[in-house]
């Protein structure tokens, strides 16, 4: 009797974890096409008809990254991962779209500096999160969604509800191991090989740097508020999900294959970035050792969207 009962309990569980579905890698067929404002093609990512009844999630990759594996950026895409784990854990495909914003990278194989310019800038891709916003809005019927960004997707939430003042759109958002108060990566110093065109071309004058290279930036004042009084608000509730130890575009340490480059930002000026990720007054989950999870690199900010630990934590917030 024991065992039967075994048995059913394997199946049934067998059955459920099957009948949450799988995250694919295209949208559903009747969902509406919509351009990449700076690519002009239509934006990649996923999504599915079903059932939808808890509120949708949208999924947001960072910088250089894209929505799943593609051919020109392979070990790449692992914000799929994640919406999977959601999938196994209660979600249904209907609920949880991702947004390729930056398309499926093969552009960088011929001008590596793209990953610094206007197309990987967070104002650049607003019009494309606004448009999915709606779309995802419109096909499920929902009022309301909530967002998970990685790296850069975390600050493209952010001014996309600044400038739309979408916060009661947004019932949640997580933000992982993104660049609210800048990144490291865009000094003068000759130290920082970022700035190289075969790194990125991370320049003090290119355009992700414009925007990130320091807490003081227009677009970080802006988005931020005097003080920090932007930081939060409105009514949405928010994580952070950050390393605490290494990242290699926060942190002057070794990040798996990444070398430390100085403590500095875009005006040749010290700054402690370490703490770009945190966000006045969320709730903060602080992860150490997170390199584990980048079999490819060994980078925390990289292995961080890969995570067990982020995973759970980003359940658990959204369940709630």
């Amino acid at each position: 009797m024991k065992k039967t009962l075994t048995l059913l309990t394997t199946l049934l569980l067998t059955a459920t974890a099957q009948a949450a579905g799988t995250v694919g890698t295209t949208f559903p067929a009747d969902f509406p096409v919509i351009e990449d404002a700076t690519l002009q093609k239509p934006v990649i990512g996923f999504g599915a008809a079903g059932p939808v009844a808890r509120v949708p999630v949208i999924l947001l990759h960072g910088n250089n990254d894209v929505p799943y594996a593609t051919p020109c950026s392979a070990t790449n895409g692992k914000i799929q991962a994640l919406a999977q784990y959601l999938a196994d854990n209660g979600y249904t495909p209907g609920e949880l779209w991702g947004l390729g914003y930056q398309g499926d990278q093969c552009d960088l194989a011929g001008d590596n500096t793209r990953r610094a310019r206007i197309g990987h800038t967070n104002q650049a891709n607003v019009p494309d999160l606004r448009r999915f916003v709606a779309a995802v809005l419109a096909y499920t019927g929902a009022t309301q969604v909530d967002i998970v960004g990685h790296s850069l997707g975390g600050t493209l939430a952010r001014e996309w509800m600044r400038q739309d003042r979408a916060t009661k759109t947004v019932r949640r958002l997580v933000s992982i191991d993104s660049p609210h108060h800048g990144i490291i990566n865009c000094s003068p110093d000759p130290a920082n090989y970022y700035q190289l065109p075969d790194f990125g071309g991370f320049t003090p004058s290119s355009d992700v740097c414009q925007e990130l290279g320091s807490p003081n930036t227009p677009f970080l004042q802006q988005l931020n508020g005097p003080g920090g009084a932007g930081e939060l608000a409105g009514s949405t509730k928010t994580l952070v999900i950050r390393n605490a130890d290494t990242s290699f575009v926060y942190f002057s340490a070794q990040d798996g294959f990444f070398t430390p480059v100085p403590a500095m930002d875009r005006d040749g000026q010290p700054n402690d970035f370490s703490g770009s990720a945190l966000l006045k007054g969320a709730k903060t989950v602080n992860l150490t050792g997170q390199g584990a999870f980048d079999p490819v690199l060994g980078s925390a900010h990289l292995g961080i969207l890969n995570s067990p630990a982020a995973w759970q934590a980003t359940l658990d917030f959204l369940k709630r």
